[in-house]
């Protein structure tokens, strides 16, 4: 079995397990989520490779981290994540890429990635719930963040944070590659 195969398998066993524990239908989480009601079949019978997109919105619903989702065992008291276990949800063909490094569920979802934007490069997100706060720190380059339609300068050393239950995104505007650290806070889902 390939890693996206095993992926796909923990996935949809996950989603099947979490939606069943919240009491949730079909019908009732994809509507939650903002997907269809066969993007959630399809996704639960291991049939499709969602978009990182999905999966976040189906994580946002269901009140888990995307980490939470993908994972393949209950965690143990203390989990640790070698470099090889990192999970990269989307790229592109000049370089650009984010990867999943470490996530939790207390109190609420907490994820930290770690991400690359190749010059000239960017890549806009959907609102998350209302509650969910990003923290970002730029480690090499230059980043412009946009959030709810105004652009920020990030530079290399700086940080910043914002709530992000608003449409956002980040570009790499500079002529080297932009790299940064997020960590993602979401609020617990009602239950």
């Amino acid at each position: 079995m390939t890693d996206l195969d095993q992926l796909t398998q923990s996935l949809a066993s996950n989603l099947r397990r979490l939606r069943a524990e919240r009491g949730l239908t079909l019908e009732a989480l994809a509507a939650r989520a903002g997907v269809s009601r066969s993007m959630v079949i399809q996704i639960e019978q291991a049939r499709t490779n969602p978009s990182v997109g999905t999966v976040v919105k189906i994580g946002d619903a269901l009140g888990v981290s995307v980490t939470t989702l993908l994972e393949t065992e209950h965690p143990p008291a203390v989990r640790m994540f070698t470099a090889e276990q990192a999970v990269r949800l989307w790229h592109t063909e000049a370089g650009s890429h984010s990867t999943l490094l470490v996530g939790t569920e207390a109190p609420g979802p907490l994820e930290m990635w770690r991400w690359r934007l190749m010059p000239g490069e960017g890549h806009d997100a959907d609102a998350h719930p209302r509650g969910t706060t990003e923290l970002i720190h730029v480690v090499e380059g230059e980043l412009t963040l946009r959030v709810d339609d105004a652009d920020h300068r990030v530079p290399l050393g700086a940080s910043a944070a914002f709530e992000s239950h608003v449409p956002h995104g980040y570009r790499n505007e500079g002529r080297i590659p932009a790299e940064l650290i997020m960590a993602v806070v979401v609020p617990p889902a009602p239950r």
